[in-house]
């Protein structure tokens, strides 16, 4: 049987024969693409040079990349879908095009991996308006024996590939272009509910797709047309554990040694087997490799973006694996170590079992009094319908998603915008009831709130120069009374710590420093050095406060001219709000 790791170094080998450089897996966490929270395919964070920009490592690349794909969350528990996955991708950059890519990729499909070539099936593009039929890429399969029957044609909903979707969904400067898919059959029988006749792109789960050839020779253009590159290239990505599956001729990728170990720990702590429970078994393991991996790479879970998934996937995990009667104290730690043995050296190292430990038992352990609580208040609840959903969120932060799924167990389908319809009602009410608070956490632009608007930027430079870079704001509170301030760092300050913080602000303060504003555009801000750590759309100008040369940051509320304004301040009392974020309180001095 082929292992995941003969697989990875085959398919590397297999390209660096044909010239290929190997490039190294990108990080989980786009560099430099604010447009999604993950990597999610191995082209990716090559745009710059598919676009034109020479790669340093040549015109021929070959990779194994991490991905996440958030979209998958509510897939995964079938066969075949999985949030964390790797893609194994070749990369012609203005080099070879269609025959040497086909006739490279289906080499390696029947003589390294050794599929049966009577078992794999090829679709392409069959045209729109704007681009021809792919009659080329079919006579270069006919080429290499693959017969008129297992080759087939489908539109731009199939085979079309951009990151944005069909052409008329791309925006303007995306490339994209006509694709191949290749498609292992296993072979098993036809479920009439999805479509009297089975094909490649059938959902019955016959066939499975493996490996798709991206021939990007197009950029949309500003009047939605679609215009060829000066640079045609070829972007081939591999589902690296749907590929693992097929060689071994077992359509369920959860029964490769990718997967077999983690399955076999879930198995050994619920005293239940995989067979009878399929399902969660594959959701715990997926969300428990994803989240080991999110970790790893210095994600920590909280209530936004990247932070945000992360929580999702370890909670839905906590919540599976109760549901199988196995204690998740004692589960998740042995399923950890399940998964840093598959990935090390590869990708993990056991250097970071603590740290993963450590994040994901935290962050299971407080949702497991939230679950337990959530439980008893769902099991009283006569009718369990969206409010219901609300009411348990409100009481007890127990998350709509798990709400929806004991209610589909009982035959309920809880919408989730009628879910988020009852959550707006309920904020707009609480903005009503509020009225007069200032945004930023103001509750009124009086002389001593302004005072401790500004201390805020002081606090904020003064905790980055004592702690770290990592240091930023996650919101405020100020009154007549007190400044209250959160911001990221996982552990409490020292008494060290804490008074190194009052005596650069009390510095700050005595040196007198002008405050200044001025607009700019947001990119010519950071490019200042300003501090944005808030991630809303910001508008097409941005208001900079600069406090003398010691700190510059995007703000819209009221100041002190002069620092000496504010007064002496003192830290009185800091509390913990969780694993990665702090509140301290600040007072002014009478």
């Amino acid at each position: 049987m082929l292992t995941g790791n003969d697989l990875r170094q085959k398919y590397l080998k297999f390209f660096e024969s044909q010239g290929h450089q190997i490039i190294p897996s990108a990080p989980l966490v786009s560099e430099g693409d604010s447009t999604t929270l993950f990597t999610s395919s191995g082209m990716q964070p090559l745009v710059p040079y598919l676009l034109g920009a020479p790669h340093p490592a040549g015109l021929r690349l070959v990779d194994s990349q991490k991905c996440i794909r958030t979209q998958d969350i509510e897939e995964v528990g079938d066969n075949r879908h999985t949030t964390f996955f790797e893609m194994l991708g070749n990369w012609s950059l203005g080099d070879y095009f269609k025959k040497d890519q086909l006739t490279w990729i289906w080499q390696f499909f029947t003589e390294p991996v050794g599929l049966p070539k009577d078992r794999l099936h090829v679709t392409l593009f069959e045209g729109n308006d704007q681009v021809p039929k792919d009659e080329e890429s079919f006579q270069i399969w006919k080429s290499l024996g693959v017969s008129d029957d297992h080759i087939h044609y489908y539109d731009a909903k199939k085979n079309w590939w951009s990151r944005s979707g069909t052409p008329d969904q791309m925006p303007t400067g995306e490339p994209g272009g006509p694709d191949s898919e290749v498609f292992y059959d296993f072979g098993t029988p036809h479920d009439s509910k999805y479509g009297k006749e089975c094909h490649p792109n059938c959902d019955c789960g016959r066939f499975l797709e493996i490996g798709n050839s991206v021939f990007m020779q197009y950029q949309k253009q500003a009047d939605g047309s679609l215009k060829e590159l000066e640079q045609k290239n070829v972007d081939f990505g591999g589902g690296f554990e749907r590929i693992l599956a097929a060689s071994n001729g077992d359509p369920d990728i959860f029964k490769t040694d990718l997967f077999l170990p983690i399955i076999g720990e879930i198995e050994k702590h619920s005293a239940k087997n995989y067979a009878e429970n399929a399902s969660s078994m594959r959701i715990i393991a997926d969300h428990l490799k994803a989240a080991t991996f999110m970790v790893a790479e210095g994600l920590q879970p909280g209530n936004k973006q990247q932070g945000y998934i992360l929580r999702r996937l370890i909670r839905r995990a906590a919540f599976r694996l109760l549901r199988l009667d196995a204690p998740p104290t004692k589960a998740i730690p042995s399923i950890i170590n399940a998964i840093v043995k598959i990935y090390t050296p590869i990708y993990l190292k056991e250097s970071d079992l603590l740290k993963i430990h450590a994040e994901i038992g935290q962050e299971a352990d407080k949702f497991l009094t939230t679950i337990h609580r959530g439980m008893k208040l769902f099991e009283l609840s006569s009718k369990v319908d969206e409010k219901t959903a609300f009411d348990l969120f409100q009481s007890s932060g127990f998350p709509f998603e798990l709400t929806q799924e004991l209610a589909k167990e009982k035959g309920i389908n809880l919408k989730e915008e009628k879910f988020a319809e009852i959550m707006r009602e309920h904020q707009e009410k609480s903005r009503t009831a509020s009225a007069g608070m200032f945004r930023g956490g103001l509750a009124d632009h009086s002389e001593t709130v302004t005072k401790y608007h500004t201390a805020t930027h002081l606090l904020q430079q003064a905790l980055r120069d004592v702690l770290g870079d990592h240091v930023h704001q996650a919101g405020s509170n100020l009154t007549n009374e007190r400044l209250r301030f959160d911001f990221t760092h996982d552990k409490a300050l020292t008494p060290d710590q804490e008074k190194e913080v009052e005596k650069i602000i009390n510095e700050q303060i005595t040196a007198d420093l002008l405050v200044t504003q001025k607009e700019m555009t947001y990119d010519e801000a950071i490019k200042t050095g300003a501090l944005a750590f808030f991630k809303e759309k910001y508008p097409a100008k941005v208001t900079v406060y600069h406090i003398g040369d010691y700190s510059r940051e995007l703000c819209g509320g009221p100041h002190v001219a002069h620092t000496a304004e504010i007064g002496k301040i003192k830290i009185v009392k800091q509390e913990s709000l969780g694993s990665s974020l702090r509140r301290v309180y600040l007072k002014l001095l009478a």
